[in-house]
């Protein structure tokens, strides 16, 4: 690992020799890979230390999150906005609405599509879901100094940008 990153990687199953390495000043890949990977496993397993009821998949959370923004929704538009298959999307949907956390129903502007949207109970979890990891977040924030805080909130833009990059399929991003 270069300079500057504290964490220590994992045995990996390539020698560091045979990974590509990056050249004209881009970063490399994978501190920032282990970092994205051990923040979310961090915040999952404390949300649900702190937050014992919070037991939802990250799966249907995100599918939650996509219905808070644009619901009601097609399976597929689900499907697509979440990169995953209709079946996959259609399985989870069906569990969410066993707990009651989201409804289907006919979709008004095609009678032979079928539409998703939160439930009352679906956009308090989603609240209180989201309430719990801004808790948990802004704590860890408040532990680390000035200077680190400043640095996460200038790489934020950037971060959105990466993240958009890699919503695109491989053969646009590296038409760029």
């Amino acid at each position: 690992m270069g300079p500057g990153y504290p964490c220590r990687m994992s045995a990996q199953p390539h020698s560091e020799a045979s990974l590509p390495r990056p050249t004209g000043g881009v970063p490399d890949a994978r501190p920032l890979t282990e970092a994205v990977t051990r923040l979310r496993r961090a915040l999952r397993v404390s949300i649900r230390t702190d937050y014992p009821w919070e037991t939802l998949p990250m799966a249907q959370v995100e599918l939650l999150q996509v219905l808070g923004e644009h619901s009601p929704a097609r399976i597929s538009d689900l499907a697509g906005r979440r990169r995953l298959a209709p079946s996959t999307v259609s399985g989870l949907i069906g569990q969410m609405i066993t707990a009651g956390l989201v409804t289907r129903d006919v979709d008004p502007a095609d009678r032979r599509a079928s539409v998703v949207a939160l439930t009352t109970a679906g956009r308090d979890r989603l609240a209180a879901w989201t309430t719990a990891h801004e808790h948990r977040m802004d704590a860890a924030l408040a532990a680390l100094d000035d200077a680190d805080r400043a640095a996460i909130a200038n790489a934020l833009p950037a971060l959105f940008q990466l993240a958009e990059r890699l919503s695109e399929p491989a053969d646009a991003a590296t038409e760029r």
